[in-house]
């Protein structure tokens, strides 16, 4: 099992309040996700065009396709209710958000709970003022080969994966900032 994965697999377990069969469940998510993320083939890679994918919003019925991002660099975010690191990392994605729309970044945040309700309460406690999607089928995180919670890839104007970033630290902000900037200061050609 990866460090990521390992990671994750901890953080589930380690749910304050998570009945047995919830964590239960949690593991097997990480596990299946770890093994299946591992090897799947056309998973998104750096260098290669995001997955075409089509998500639900939290809320409402309008279907968000990811190549309406196209002309923007997309920051896409898998989480979960169970996950102890995306629950640290909603503060970052906030704040980036907020410090970098105006210049063409957009937020993603695709929710993996099978049940609606179980994002909301974890929406109560840790609000997002980025856009959110939901996957409960995970027909978009094979796509992407999600293999761990949370899983961000961050992708450029011209919709290729420019980096991927599995598990989240406060560690990791000041480096993921920059790989923002970074990408939000290339121009897209006129090609």
């Amino acid at each position: 099992m990866s460090e990521h994965c390992h990671r994750s697999a901890e953080s589930a377990h380690a749910t304050n309040g998570a009945t047995p069969s919830r964590q239960i469940c949690a593991a097997a998510l990480c596990a299946l996700l770890c093994v299946a993320g591992g090897s799947a083939l056309g998973a998104a890679t750096v260098g290669q065009p995001v997955p075409a994918c089509e998500l639900h919003p939290l809320q409402g019925s309008q279907r968000v396709a990811l190549d309406e991002f196209r002309g923007s660099v997309l920051y896409v975010d898998f989480w979960a209710s169970w996950c102890r690191p995306c629950a640290k990392s909603f503060p970052f994605l906030n704040a980036i958000d907020e410090e970098f729309r105006d210049r063409g970044l957009r937020v993603l945040g695709v929710n993996l709970d099978e049940q609606v309700p179980q994002a909301e309460q974890f929406l109560a406690k840790f609000p997002a003022r980025f856009a959110l999607a939901a996957d409960p089928s995970g027909r978009c995180p094979r796509a992407f080969g999600v293999a761990a919670m949370p899983s961000s890839y961050l992708i450029d104007r011209k919709g290729i994966v420019r980096h991927v970033h599995r598990g989240f630290r406060s560690d990791d902000a000041a480096e993921l900032r920059e790989m923002v900037q970074g990408l939000l200061s290339e121009q897209l050609d006129a090609r």
